[in-house]
């Protein structure tokens, strides 16, 4: 793109990058971004995990009520390490097969499909964040710190929407074949 027709269509510099560095390729997949780890455990998946609860860009606050939380894990979370205590949660949580809606000759199924691990990880993740969301009162910090705790001993909501969400997949298991 010329540099009047960038100025005309009301994009900045920071549009250079993505327009001419060739960023999207438009046949192949989108190649996957690196995650840094976190300054105070070196993990990407806390860095994950701190990334989803992030709005706004307010990285710091996200950080504080995610290392808030573990903290708070440490003294409710019987002696364990927050970080095993993370590591346990997610993998309680994380779902191995769910439900896609296919099309076939004007009837919508819910066919079951295996769950990819990125993607189970976002999962995870997501309904772990929604659930400490939806609890009542206390502070962000307590609630999420509550669902991590519960989450590793196979409780609470994010494990319940887990285990919906294998049910449903279950019950359509007969529509498997319209797999693709």
């Amino acid at each position: 793109m010329r540099p009047q027709a960038r100025e005309i269509l009301g994009f900045g510099s920071w549009a250079l990058d993505s327009f001419d560095g060739g960023e999207m390729p438009r046949r192949r997949e989108v190649p996957k971004r690196k995650v840094m780890p976190d300054v105070k455990y070196m993990d990407t998946t806390v860095s994950q995990f701190m990334n989803g609860i992030m709005r706004r860009g307010k990285k710091s606050l996200a950080e504080r009520i995610l290392y808030g939380a573990f903290d708070i894990m440490e003294e409710k979370g019987g002696g364990e390490p927050p970080l095993k205590i993370f590591k346990q949660a997610m993998a309680n949580v994380k779902p191995m097969v769910e439900v896609k809606s296919r099309r076939v000759g004007g009837a919508t199924y819910q066919v079951p499909i295996d769950v990819s691990t990125r993607r189970g990880h976002s999962l995870a993740m997501r309904w772990i964040i929604q659930s400490a969301k939806t609890r009542r009162g206390k502070s962000m910090r307590e609630k999420l710190a509550q669902e991590f705790i519960e989450a590793s001993k196979n409780q609470g909501a994010a494990i319940k929407k887990k285990e919906d969400m294998h049910r449903m997949a279950e019950a359509n298991k007969a529509f498997a074949h319209y797999r693709w």
